[in-house]
C-alpha cells in the first residue's frame, strides 16, 4: 500500500520503481468503463441496459438516474457566475458533448466491462450544438482609455485565436477506491490536489471528509489537467461505497482527448495607444474564453488571468479590459500550464512589436522606455494587481548581452539580404504564482533523521529534493538524512496542492518556517525528538518574470519553420534548486513550442472531435526542441519567507509569444503582419503565398 513517502531523489522512477494509480494492487476490484455520447447535443430517447447486465462478468450498470442525487462540484468563482451550472456524473436525459458519460459498467476486467458497455442500447435524438453562451465575466477600467486612444500619435491592434490544446500527461487520469471494514474509504487518485479531492468528494457524496483518505501516488504529469475532480472519478467512489467492493478506472488516451479538460482556446484582441515618443498611454482588450459543457473547479481561471495580468510588465495607467467565459457543447476546458498567462503575454507582446514597427523603435528600446524602474516596487497595476518586486529592464539588458543580440541582428540582416526568411522575436512577460496558504509538519527524530510532511504534492517537479534542501540548510542535517512526505491526507497536514507555481514559494516557505522553529528550539537546549507544524500564509502573490529571444528561419518554398536559437532569461526570485528551475524552464518551453508550432484540438461544425488520437494531434518530439541558453536574475519576493517566485509556467508563457514574434519578423519583408498559431508549414506557406500575390509592402 502506498504511504505517500517520497525519497529526496527520483532514482526510484529511473529504475522503474514508480507506483502509479493503475499499479495499485486492489484484489477483487471492479473496472469501470463508460458508455459515452457520440453526438454533441441531444435528448436521450432510449437507454436499455438489460443486455449489458447479461454479459459475462458484468456486475453492475448505472445510468444518470442512479447518481442524480449527488451534489455539484464546487467552482472557484474568480469571476462571478451569471448562470447556474450543472455537474452531471452521468447524463441526465440530455447530452451536451461528444464523449460525455451516459452509463457506467463494472466488471472484473476492462475487456468484460467494454463488452458490457457496447451491449447498452443507446439512442439519442441529436440536436444542433448551441451557440456559445456567456456564463461569467467582469471588467477592469482605469483612466480614460478611449480619450487617450483618440489623442494618440500611434494606435496598433492585434487579435489572437489560441487553439484548444490537449495537456497530455504521460499518465492518463486514474483512480482506485477501496472501502475499508470500518466504513472509511481509501482512494488513490492521480491528482495535483489530494486534499481538495477529499473535500470535494465529501461535499458531492454528502459524506464526512474524515471518512475519506486520499493518496496521490507517483503522478505521471498533470499540467493543470489533474487539478479537478472528473465525473468518472466521482462515479467510482460512489460505486465503491454503494457496492462495498473496490472500484478502479484508468482513462484511455482517446478518452483523454474526448473528456479530459483541454487548455487554451481563448480569443484575445487588443488596442494599444502610444504618444509621439513611443510611450504607452492606453490599452483596450477583450478576452473570450471557452469553458466547455461543465465546469472543472478552476474553469474560470484562464479567463480571469488572461485579463487581469494585462498590461503585463508595462506601466499603462489607462485601461479598458473585459473578459467573458463562454459555455459550449464541447469538452470542458480548465487550467493548463500557464492558465491565461500565455494568452495575456502573447497579446501584449504582439501589440508591443507592432508598436515598435509603427514608431521605428528597436524592440528592446520600446520595451525599456515603458517599464517601471527597478526601485518602483511594490507597485499596483491598472487592473489592481500588486507586483511585489522585479527588475524588468535588467532582464532585457541581460538577455541582450547573453544572446549577443547586436551581432546576431547583423547576421540576420546579412542573411535577409541574401534572400533568406529569418527573424528574431522578443517577449517580456510576468508569471504570477499562487497565493494563500500551505502547511508543513517537520519532525526531528531522536535518531537525527528528519521527516518533512508537506500539504503540497508533486507530479515530477523534484519537490522532495527542493524541500530536503531547504530543511538541510536550516537544520544543518545532510540531505540524505531527510525524508519528505506529501500527497497523503492521512499522514500530511492539509494543503492546497501543486497548482499555479505555488509549491516552492508557499509550500517551501512553510517548510522553512517550521524548520526555523525547530532550529531555535534546538539551539535553546531542547532535546530530540522535536516536531513543529505550521500553516503558512503569504503576504500576496509573488510575480516572476522573464525575457525570451527566439531566432527562427522559414523555408521560402515549403513554409517549414526551424528555431535556430532560443535564449531564456528568468527571474524566479530566490532560487532553491537551480537544476529544478532549469528543468522547469526547458519543459515549459517544450509545451510552449507545441502551442506555437503544432498543437491544436479540432472539432467539426457538429461538435465531432477530429483529433482523437496521437495520429491526428501533433506534439513536440525531442528533435523539435532547439538548444536552449538559460540565464537569470534573482530579485527576492517580499511576499514569502523564501523570497521565491514561481517558474513552473515560465516556458509556456514566454515561448509562444517569442516564437510568434520571430516568425512575423522573418516574414515582415513579404508584408505579412499577422499570423495565428500553430505556425504549421501549411499555415506559413499560405501566408507567404497570399503576401506574394498582394505584392511588396509600399
Amino acid at each position: 500500500m502506498s504511504t505517500g513517502f517520497r525519497p529526496h531523489h527520483s532514482h526510484h522512477l529511473l529504475r522503474g520503481g514508480g507506483q502509479y494509480c493503475d499499479d495499485i494492487a486492489l484484489p477483487g476490484a471492479l473496472r469501470a468503463v463508460f458508455r459515452r455520447s457520440d453526438v454533441a447535443a441531444g435528448r436521450i430517447s432510449d437507454l436499455e441496459i438489460a443486455a449489458a447486465l447479461d454479459m459475462p462478468g458484468v456486475r453492475a450498470v448505472h445510468t444518470g438516474a442512479d447518481v442524480a442525487h449527488l451534489g455539484a462540484l464546487p467552482v472557484n468563482e474568480v469571476l462571478p457566475l451569471e448562470v447556474e451550472t450543472a455537474f452531471p456524473i452521468l447524463a441526465q436525459g440530455q447530452v451536451h458533448a461528444v464523449g460525455q458519460p451516459v452509463a457506467a459498467v463494472l466488471a472484473p476486467s476492462r475487456a468484460q466491462a467494454q463488452d458490457g458497455a457496447e451491449a447498452i442500447l443507446l439512442d439519442i435524438d441529436a440536436a444542433a450544438p448551441e451557440a456559445p453562451r456567456r456564463i461569467a465575466g467582469r471588467g477592469w477600467h482605469a483612466g480614460d482609455a478611449a480619450a487617450q486612444t483618440r489623442a494618440a500619435a500611434h494606435v496598433v491592434k492585434a487579435h489572437l485565436q489560441h487553439a484548444r490544446l490537449a495537456p497530455l500527461p504521460l499518465e492518463p487520469r486514474g483512480i482506485a477506491v477501496r472501502p475499508e471494514p470500518d466504513g472509511t474509504m481509501t482512494i488513490w487518485h492521480a491528482t495535483q490536489t489530494p486534499h481538495r479531492t477529499r473535500t470535494h468528494l465529501a461535499q458531492i457524496l454528502g459524506m464526512d471528509a474524515a471518512r475519506l483518505r486520499v493518496i496521490a501516488p507517483d503522478v505521471g504529469g498533470a499540467f493543470g489537467m489533474k487539478a479537478s475532480l472528473y465525473p468518472e472519478e466521482v462515479y467510482c467512489v460512489w460505486a465503491a461505497q454503494m457496492l462495498g467492493v473496490p472500484v478502479r478506472w484508468s482513462a484511455t488516451r482517446s478518452e483523454e482527448f474526448l473528456s479530459a479538460t483541454h487548455g487554451r482556446g481563448l480569443h484575445t484582441q487588443g488596442t494599444l495607444a502610444l504618444d509621439g515618443d513611443g510611450d504607452f498611454t492606453a490599452l483596450t482588450a477583450q478576452v473570450t474564453a471557452p469553458v466547455g459543457h461543465w465546469l472543472p473547479g478552476s474553469a474560470l481561471i484562464p479567463a480571469w488571468n488572461a485579463a487581469r495580468v494585462l498590461p503585463g510588465p508595462y506601466g499603462i495607467d489607462a485601461v479598458d479590459i473585459e473578459t467573458a467565459a463562454m459555455a459550449e457543447n464541447l469538452a470542458p476546458t480548465g487550467i493548463y500550464r500557464g492558465a491565461g498567462r500565455p494568452e495575456a503575454a502573447a497579446l501584449m507582446e504582439r501589440l508591443v512589436d507592432k508598436a515598435a514597427r509603427a514608431t521605428g523603435l528597436d524592440p528592446f528600446e520600446i520595451r525599456l522606455r515603458n517599464l517601471p524602474a527597478k526601485g518602483a516596487f511594490p507597485r499596483q497595476t491598472a487592473t489592481g494587481q500588486t507586483l511585489d518586486s522585479g527588475d524588468y529592464a535588467g532582464l532585457l539588458d541581460l538577455l541582450r548581452r547573453v544572446s549577443n543580440h547586436d551581432a546576431r541582428a547583423r547576421e540576420i540582416a546579412r542573411r535577409r539580404a541574401a534572400g533568406e526568411l529569418v527573424g528574431l522575436g522578443l517577449a517580456l512577460f510576468l508569471e504570477p504564482s499562487g497565493e494563500g496558504w500551505e502547511s508543513a509538519r517537520v519532525t526531528w527524530r531522536a535518531s537525527g533523521r528528519v521527516e518533512v510532511a508537506s500539504g503540497s504534492s508533486a507530479q515530477g517537479q523534484a519537490r522532495a529534493r527542493s524541500y530536503a534542501a531547504i530543511a538541510a540548510q536550516i537544520l544543518q542535517v545532510p540531505p540524505q538524512e531527510i525524508d519528505v512526505r506529501f500527497g497523503d491526507t492521512a499522514t500530511c497536514s492539509e494543503g492546497i496542492g501543486a497548482v499555479a507555481s505555488r509549491s516552492t514559494p508557499i509550500g517551501g516557505s512553510a517548510v522553512k518556517v517550521a524548520c526555523q522553529a525547530l532550529r531555535e528550539a534546538r539551539d535553546a537546549g531542547a532535546k530530540l525528538p522535536l516536531s513543529e507544524e505550521i500553516r503558512y500564509e503569504t503576504g500576496g502573490q509573488a510575480w516572476g518574470a522573464g525575457a525570451y529571444l527566439v531566432q527562427i528561419s522559414i523555408n521560402a518554398d515549403t513554409g517549414t519553420p526551424r528555431i535556430e536559437a532560443a535564449i531564456c532569461v528568468d527571474d524566479a526570485g530566490t532560487v532553491i534548486d537551480a537544476q529544478a528551475v532549469a528543468d522547469q524552464i526547458v519543459g515549459g518551453f517544450a509545451q510552449g513550442l507545441g502551442e506555437a508550432m503544432m498543437e491544436a484540438v479540432r472539432y467539426d461544425a457538429d461538435g465531432q472531435l477530429l483529433t482523437a488520437s496521437l495520429m491526428d494531434y501533433a506534439v513536440p518530439r525531442a528533435d523539435d526542441m532547439p538548444p536552449l541558453q538559460l540565464a537569470g536574475l534573482q530579485t527576492p519576493s517580499p511576499m514569502n519567507a523564501l523570497g521565491a517566485k514561481g517558474v513552473g509556467e515560465a516556458g509556456t508563457i514566454g515561448a509562444p509569444a517569442a516564437i510568434l514574434n520571430a516568425a512575423l519578423d522573418a516574414l515582415a519583408p513579404l508584408g505579412v503582419e499577422d499570423l495565428q498559431m500553430p505556425l504549421s508549414p501549411a499555415r506559413l506557406w499560405q501566408a507567404m503565398t497570399d503576401a506574394r500575390k498582394k505584392g511588396p509592402t509600399p
